[in-house]
């Protein structure tokens, strides 16, 4: 992506690209033409009906539990000043960068649909705030998922009126206020509705969706890069991933990992030595390796679902109460997270999944009893070294922590609001839990990598495929070959920032051309 390449924000949707562009490469947005007009024609009729006797909900009425009061107009603006700071309420640690970012951009394009009902104005200062790479500082707890994710919502809203702390371009953390000034950008002055227009939609927890999609897509290509170098460590075979089998089961998720992996196996010295029936007594290997694409496959499946929930609510406009296309100002419950937090919890179960079998093929590397003529603990001397023992057990560590992991938050709900909000979604915890998940399994990918590229090495002569011997490579520009015991914990890192980078599929790729 260019430095200064803008993203269009208009009535349509975005895409996920757009949101990976803002989220974690900073690109500036710009409101179209059309999402002006769209926004302007919605904010006139909020403004007839703020005019009204007749009390409207949100506009000139009290909110959530208290929507039966009628605000007076000369309190309308301090209605708007204390929705919005009583519910910046966050606690806990910052909230990462990239999650505020297409948070906001979220909350953006929901705007730019005309269904909300603030101002052009409005719209325009949010989009300069992510244009000149001011974030607020959002907190972990706050979310229920339901009313949308109020809490971080209003912290963003916050700062927008020129109040809370927020992180400049450059990452220091100064008052919103101070902030803006610097970035010639004025305060907000809310007017009706438009408090609870900012903090009422699913935009955090979607924003993470999107950010662990395009995480787990990369991780997925990296678990059959990975299994790949371990069933040619642990000379294994790679008949099983023939497609006329894959055909027989037609996943489409398998079928596609299957043939990454033959693709990574393809011309490997390491497996011609042992197709000989006569070299070869092993009737087949064990699940991690053999059924490596069935899992893998259907994690694929499972990302590809989620990808279309996501791309469903980028489709979507969340507000309550909405302006519809003829002028109605209608309450709904569209806030509700559960189509999110469902699939959220769902790749939570995927990554405790990938990471379990990845862990097991490890540990056969460093049995002498499974590891077919390696090393013990692919160790340099056995019994003076480790070798590779306790990196199992740090993968062993973070495996056991994803699978507390996957336990589903959305199963939860505690009520709120004196009741009115009597089941919640709690996809925002769904969502928090779920970027745990991937930077485990990134983790232990890596530390199967590591193991993996070792055990390779200690098969010389015999001579890997091209396609691992690329990884192997790569690995090794940071990670030195083979040796008596070193400091291991810095080659673990190596081996994740490659993973992390999307290092180990471009290394592989430059052999076998892209991965599916």
């Amino acid at each position: 992506m260019r430095d200064n390449e803008v993203v269009n924000v208009g009535p349509e949707p975005l895409t996920f690209d757009d949101v990976i562009k803002v989220a974690r490469h900073g690109a500036p947005v710009q409101l179209t033409d059309d999402a002006i007009a769209a926004i302007a024609a919605a904010r006139q009729r909020v403004d007839e009906l703020a005019e009204s006797p007749v009390p409207a909900y949100g506009i000139s009425t009290g909110f959530g539990a208290l929507a039966t009061r009628h605000i007076d107009p000369a309190l309308r603006a301090q209605l708007q000043r204390s929705l919005v700071r009583s519910h910046a309420a966050g606690n806990g640690p910052e909230v990462e960068t990239e999650v505020v970012r297409a948070l906001m951009l979220l909350r953006l394009s929901t705007l730019a649909t005309g269904h909300t009902g603030v101002r052009p104005a409005t719209a325009k200062t949010l989009a300069a705030l992510i244009s000149a790479g001011i974030t607020p500082i959002v907190h972990e707890y706050g979310s229920l998922g339901c009313s949308g994710d109020l809490a971080p919502l209003a912290h963003v809203a916050l700062t927008l009126m020129g109040e809370g702390v927020v992180r400049d371009a450059s990452g220091n953390v100064q008052p919103a206020a101070e902030a803006l000034k610097q970035a010639r950008i004025d305060p907000v002055e809310l007017a009706a509705k438009e408090g609870l227009a900012l903090i009422n939609g699913t935009d955090g927890m979607l924003g993470m969706l999107i950010l662990a999609i395009d995480d787990l897509t990369r991780l997925v290509r990296t678990a059959d890069v990975s299994a790949a170098m371990s069933v040619e460590a642990l000379l294994g075979t790679d008949r099983v991933f023939a497609p006329e089998l894959q055909a027989l089961r037609p996943h489409p998720g398998q079928a596609l990992s299957a043939a990454n992996m033959t693709r990574v196996l393809r011309d490997s010295g390491v497996m011609a030595s042992h197709r000989d029936p006569a070299a070869c007594t092993r009737v087949q290997d064990a699940y991690s390796l053999r059924c490596a694409p069935q899992v893998a496959g259907a994690a694929r499946d499972t990302i590809a679902h989620a990808a279309t929930v996501a791309g469903r609510e980028l489709a979507s406009a969340i507000d309550n109460p909405a302006v519809l296309a003829d002028g109605r100002v209608e309450s709904n419950g569209n806030f509700h997270g559960a189509p999110v937090a469902y699939v959220l919890d769902f790749l939570a179960v995927v990554a405790a999944d990938l990471a379990s079998m990845s862990e097991r093929r490890t540990d056969r590397f460093l049995d002498v009893a499974r590891n077919h003529g390696l090393p013990a603990f692919l160790a340099d001397d056995p019994g003076v070294d480790s070798g590779h023992m306790i990196a199992q057990y740090t993968q062993a560590a973070i495996v056991s922590e994803l699978k507390r992991l996957a336990v589903p938050a959305s199963v939860d709900s505690i009520p709120s609001s004196a009741m009115q909000e009597d089941h919640v979604s709690m996809g925002w915890s769904a969502a928090r839990k779920l970027r745990k998940s991937v930077d485990g399994l990134t983790r232990v990918l890596a530390i199967e990598v590591l193991t993996a590229a070792r055990a390779l090495d200690l098969r010389a002569p015999l001579e890997p495929a091209p396609a691992t011997a690329a990884v192997v490579r790569a690995l090794r520009e940071t990670v030195p070959a083979p040796g008596p015991d070193r400091f291991l914990a810095p080659e673990i890192d190596s081996a994740v920032r490659l993973v992390a980078e999307g290092g180990v599929v471009a290394a592989a790729e430059t052999v076998t051309g892209p991965l599916d």
